[in-house]
């Protein structure tokens, strides 16, 4: 039986998701912390872009548009509007503990965090995980962060914490920033050919792939497509130049970004798995 639009669409954003859940992950970043920035997305899409006539969209539809209730657009678009960065209202367990561990001050002793037993009455790492860490059992709590380097255990079995911030990989915050703008390229080109009328041109989109390729062959591809790739970028590059506008050539011509990008393609799904 085939998907109806929505429902395909929906498994299409499960699949994209995928990457972005295992980079989020791996920085600490929670699914509730990830839902905000979800929210923020699609009243900003809702407002910029669906209004009537070139206009803003107004609040009621921007609610009817998303889901969200009318109170909750009007807080995202002023901080949208403001151009702040909204703090994360809901951290993980993890999180949570160290925060608790750095700011309650059962756990301080002069404005530093204690050095705490495992198990005991407050203040102990026992009731530190039945304060803050939810149904999270304490050996897997402390076993993680332990191996995010958290947390350490002396000699004499009591725990000190050596971070306030949970993050399981740190990540180069240009490199994130980066990458966003590389997604969003690619999901702008996937977007306009699904919605564009039929009378307007598809972007490029294309790709070349083969599930049946011998794991030794890996470094000769990554080379190949290192001086293949760049050689093509590299004409492109020569192209754009010498149709760039400039400002003293025509300061009041209308202008429109355009470019191409080249990626990698590599899993190991089983042979002809959709």
């Amino acid at each position: 039986m085939a998907l109806d639009s929505k429902q395909a669409l929906l498994t299409a954003c499960r699949r994209l998701l995928r990457p972005l859940a295992r980079l989020l992950i791996k920085s600490g970043v929670s699914w509730k912390e990830f839902a905000d920035v979800s929210k923020v997305a699609f009243v900003e899409v809702a407002t910029e872009e669906f209004g009537i006539r070139g206009r803003p969209t107004n609040q009621a539809r921007v609610a009817i548009l998303t889901g969200i209730n009318r109170r909750e657009v009007a807080r995202l678009r002023e901080i949208i509007e403001s151009g702040e960065q909204e703090e994360p209202r809901y951290l993980n367990a993890a999180q949570r503990l160290l925060s608790g561990w750095h700011q309650n001050p059962e756990y301080l002793d002069a404005g530093r965090p204690l050095v705490l037993p495992h198990s005991g009455a407050a203040p102990s790492f026992t009731s530190l995980c039945e304060r803050y860490g939810g149904d999270m059992p304490v050996t897997a709590l402390l076993k993680e962060l332990k191996a995010v380097n958290a947390v350490a255990e002396q000699p004499d079995g009591r725990l000190h914490v050596l971070t306030r911030v949970y993050i399981p990989q740190e990540i180069d915050g240009d490199r994130a920033l980066r990458s966003g703008s590389v997604l969003e390229d690619m999901g702008n080109v996937i977007t306009h050919n699904l919605i564009s009328p039929l009378s307007e041109p598809r972007r490029f989109e294309r790709r070349a792939e083969n599930d049946a390729i011998d794991p030794k062959h890996l470094p000769a591809f990554q080379s190949f497509l290192a001086d293949e790739g760049q050689a093509f970028l590299e004409r492109v590059d020569d192209w754009l130049t010498q149709h760039e506008q400039t400002d003293s050539e025509s300061p009041d011509a209308k202008r429109i970004r355009l470019g191409a990008g080249l990626y990698h393609i590599q899993n190991h799904k089983p042979r002809g798995r959709k």
